[in-house]
């Protein structure tokens, strides 16, 4: 989960990293509030998760109250790079003498964990990478020893920062290291790192991504969640343990395993190409547990995406037989009732697949339709999908 930056902040703080003092605001009469609080010049600065905002004309300079007001008002609902500015931080504006850059990241490629720091901050740090790579220092992290002052006053020194401030930038990059770790957190990125004409060294912006197979750690993660940008059929199946992700297609997938829903999305998606072009809408696993409050909540999220045509249901009995699955949709469709009114198709194999063909058989639904293979499935699933496009078209076109 990526955080805004007045979430990062928050963060550094907790943890005792040294930043500047601001809040955040929805509405600009409330930046002019916040200014004068402060009682000192502010940044106003667009919170969206991406970067340029400088560029962008998202981050300004206010001189006083009014200034921030102004900015405040221009910065909402600036589109910056696609991303709609619906909150802005307010924070004291800061006389920097040097901006540097520090980061801790997963480093995935050599399964480890590693810093980065330069002398060249303010910079995309993508660019010093090409252009100065020898002043970007990359530091391997021994996950087991961590970094203590000593091991973080080494890496501000390979990252060229000068000597004399390299007690003080250990010491605020050795906080960071304890942000990483004790959040659970895959980057933390502190672009610019800066120096105080008196020698401060403070984190003036902030980016870190949390680890969200680790909320489990982390009851206060839930309130970073960014709920006006997910999508509300994803948030339905956050709520309900579901392992769901909305994609563009008509034809709704279910299946159990992650594997298994993946080679389903390939299979519908080979399969639509000869009705249509048709498409999966969705990637959704159930898991092992196929009851039929996890089967009904699993429909629940599908039929509710008005893009959604018809729903293919693809499971391989194991620990959960066929039975189980069976009696599941049979569970489903019972607890939805008129809800449920879009063709489905079942393929069921494994474990006690002719008991839980039978189930369904015998509830004779006349909205399922059972399948003996996958690709059969699949393409009965798209051919569904397709005709109720077709008859939609119709529809529309008869109405004009």
């Amino acid at each position: 989960m990526d955080l805004f930056e007045y979430q990062a902040k928050e963060l550094f703080v907790k943890h005792g990293v040294p930043s500047s003092e601001g809040r955040v605001t929805d509405t600009a009469e409330e930046a002019r509030a916040i200014a004068e609080e402060i009682g000192k010049p502010v940044m106003v600065k667009a919170q969206v998760k991406a970067g340029g905002r400088g560029k962008a004309g998202g981050v300004k300079y206010a001189a006083t109250p009014e200034d921030a007001f102004t900015h405040g008002q221009n910065i909402l609902g600036l589109d910056i790079k696609g991303h709609i500015t619906k909150k802005i931080l307010v924070a004291e504006a800061k006389d920097i003498a040097s901006e540097y850059y520090i980061s801790f990241l997963l480093d995935r490629t050599n399964r480890s964990y590693l810093a980065m720091c330069s002398v060249e901050g303010g910079m995309e740090i993508e660019e010093v990478a090409v252009e100065k790579p020898e002043m970007l220092a990359k530091v391997p992290v021994d996950a087991v020893k961590g970094v203590d002052l000593a091991f973080a006053r080494s890496i501000a020194e390979q990252g060229h920062l000068p000597a004399d401030i390299l007690d003080a930038a250990a010491v605020t990059i050795q906080k960071l290291w304890e942000v990483f770790v004790n959040e659970d957190a895959t980057l933390v990125e502190v672009n610019p790192l800066v120096r105080t004409p008196d020698n401060q060294i403070l984190a003036l912006d902030g980016k870190v991504t949390l680890d969200e197979n680790a909320e489990f750690r982390h009851a206060d993660h839930v309130a970073f969640a960014d709920i006006d940008a997910t999508d509300p059929l994803e948030l339905k199946a956050k709520e309900n343990d579901l392992n769901y992700v909305k994609l563009d297609g008509e034809v709704g997938i279910i299946g159990n395993g992650a594997g298994l829903v993946m080679s389903t999305l390939d299979v519908v998606a080979y399969a639509g190409e000869n009705h249509g072009g048709v498409k999966p809408a969705n990637f959704l696993d159930i898991g092992g547990g196929a009851s039929a409050a996890v089967m009904a909540a699993g429909l629940d999220v599908i039929l509710g995406d008005e893009q959604v045509k018809s729903v293919f249901v693809n499971v391989f009995g194991g620990i959960t037989a066929c039975d189980a699955v069976a009696n599941g949709i049979v569970g489903a469709l019972e607890t939805l009732g008129a809800e449920a009114n879009k063709p489905l198709v079942v393929r069921l194999d494994g474990n006690k697949v002719e008991e839980g063909r039978r189930i369904l058989a015998d509830f004779a639904h006349p909205l399922v339709t059972l399948a003996q293979t996958m690709d059969e499935g699949a393409d009965k699933a798209a051919e569904l999908a397709a005709s109720d496009c077709l008859q939609v078209g119709r529809n529309n076109t008869a109405a004009k």
